[in-house]
């Protein structure tokens, strides 16, 4: 049996592209000899399509587009992701669902079990899971059809009751298939590999696996698609981060072959390397889907709005990105150069607003108010938030979407303005660390030198008071980051941080600011996301709760 497996970048509701998509693959597929061609998960939907799936027009096109397919699925069979009504009066009105379709009928219909509602995940919001499990015949083969999450209760803490595959290795088939819709971070791969080899040690059949690639807003789909043989060895792995077909041959005793190049590697991507990339289409795509086309942000000569400039500027191309460089009375004539360097390397479009007669204009009017009290944050956030109006004006003017530059660190203790520096259209780097920043400025720069040196190697600063550092008032970043990382991501308490040794009175203060920035975060642009915990959809605080403040 020949399997194509089909890794594509949907758009959720956009069923017209979509379908096309889907059925040119069906075409392709059959022109290359398949007999099987396989999508992802709710690939006629896109993913994840979240409350569109109350609406019951959404659910009816749907249908529709699905039915589309299967009438173009002539001579070939295909498997395709989609929401179906549940039919039972209990229970959820959807099902997350798969149809199985050959020679234009819908043959097989399998129903997700296990609905994952943790982090970024809703499902069980929406769909009812399935207790009914059975195989699928087909060329001679007995396929166990899975949807994503329903491998992926082999673990050592299981979240679910059951195994869907308990159930279906007692049909005897003689491979299984999964589809998935399963999201970026800069270790899901090695993850998803472990988990899926797991099965295979379980079941000892061979296994294909294809995953969705794209961004969906903040969710970045790395693609990876998988195909494994009965002894868990890694027989290919498709390209990440970009569209592909590939075409393999099960044979009669399970074994798989196939003619296309591998693209498997020796060594695992680094986890910067696999940041760029994310980061690259997760702009590209939020343009692209949104109807967007050029970026504007401020460029401070800094090191975060630096890389934020150089990855738009590789995502969309310089000549649609707008730098505007808004110099204050702080501003350093280093950091003028730095910016303006760094447009010269890039090729992108620029301009320069200074904006001391601005503030001075706002405190001006303020003074009634404010009388002789001392300069303070006050004055400081009127800077950031007079860059933003004007950012903002341009955007209005002439169509840019602001890019947002704040890095998670600054994010995660409330370190930005709001309204000022924290605005925009969509956040690049707001689940990078600084640290990482700093990495990725490094990655950029691999070939050659675009992110001037200077900007990489000064210390930190927000340059809005004479000779201020972010060290003034902040940790050391690597102290910092590290804190942020065992309390955000590992979910540590803070008698096990500071166990682990760091400073107490570090750790208590640490906590704190994240605790109570949770209104600022609330109202910042969506993030894209690059780790397993990243600031936004997948991470619910109370804004007015106390615990550690």
């Amino acid at each position: 049996m020949k399997i194509a497996l089909a890794q594509l970048n949907y758009h959720v509701g956009n069923f017209e592209s979509n379908t096309a998509k889907i059925i040119q693959s069906v075409e392709e597929a059959k022109q290359n000899g398949a007999d099987l061609v396989v999508f992802a998960e709710l690939c006629i939907s896109g993913y994840p399509a979240r409350d569109f799936l109350e609406l019951n027009e959404f659910i009816a096109m749907c249908d529709e587009s699905a039915r589309t397919v299967a009438a173009a699925c002539k001579d070939i069979a295909c498997i395709i992701g989609l929401p179906i009504p549940n039919l039972k009066p209990e229970g959820k009105d959807l099902s997350n669902a798969a149809w199985f379709i050959e020679n234009g009928e819908v043959k097989a219909v399998v129903e997700k079990a296990l609905l994952p509602n943790y982090d970024v995940f809703d499902e069980y919001r929406y769909f009812e899971p399935s207790t009914q499990f059975n195989c699928i015949d087909f060329k001679g083969k007995r396929i166990a059809l899975t949807i994503c999450e329903d491998l992926w209760n082999d673990i050592e803490n299981p979240l679910y009751v059951t195994r869907p595959m308990d159930k279906l290795i007692e049909q005897q088939p003689d491979v299984m298939i999964n589809i998935a819709a399963s999201p970026f971070a800069y270790n899901h791969d090695e993850e998803r590999i472990a988990i899926l080899k797991d099965n295979i040690s379980r079941y000892k059949l061979p296994l294909f696996y294809v995953n969705h690639v794209g961004a969906q807003t903040e969710l970045i789909f790395d693609g990876g698609s998988l195909v494994f043989d009965k002894t868990g060895k890694v027989v290919d792995e498709m390209p990440y981060f970009t569209e592909n077909i590939a075409y393999y041959t099960l044979g009669e005793d399970g074994a798989i072959t196939f003619d296309h190049p591998t693209t498997l590697k020796a060594e695992r991507d680094s986890d910067i390397s696999q940041i760029h990339d994310a980061l690259i289409l997760g702009i590209q795509d939020y343009f692209k889907k949104s109807g967007f086309k050029q970026a504007i942000l401020g460029l401070s000569g800094g090191i975060d709005s630096a890389v934020v400039c150089a990855l738009a500027a590789e995502a969309l191309g310089p000549q649609n990105v707008m730098a505007v460089l808004l110099p204050s009375k702080f501003s350093s004539d280093h950091s003028l150069k730095d910016a303006q360097d760094l447009v010269d390397n890039l090729g992108c479009m620029s301009q320069t607003i200074a904006i001391e007669h601005i503030t001075d204009a706002f405190e001006t009017a303020l003074h009634p108010q404010f009388k002789d009290l001392p300069f303070n944050i006050a004055e400081e956030n009127i800077q950031s938030r007079s860059r933003a109006v004007l950012l903002m004006a341009m955007c209005n003017k002439f169509g840019y979407i602001l890019l947002n530059t704040s890095n998670k660190s600054e994010a995660a203790v409330g370190y930005g303005t709001l309204y000022g520096d924290m605005c925009g259209g969509i956040s690049v780097i707001g689940d990078v660390y600084k640290t990482q920043v700093f990495e990725l400025a490094r990655y950029v720069n691999k070939d050659k030198e675009i992110i001037p040196i200077n900007s990489i190697v000064k210390p930190p600063s927000a340059e809005l008071r004479p000779g201020q550092k972010d060290s003034d008032s902040l940790p050391e970043y690597d102290i910092l980051d590290k804190i942020i990382f065992e309390y955000v991501e590992q979910r540590r308490s803070s008698a096990e941080i500071i166990k682990m040794g760091y400073d107490e009175a570090t750790v208590r203060r640490t906590l704190r600011l994240i605790n109570i920035a949770e209104h600022k975060r609330y109202q910042t642009p969506p993030i894209l996301r690059v780790s397993p915990k990243a600031f936004g959809m997948g991470r619910r605080m109370p804004i007015v709760g106390k615990y550690l403040q």
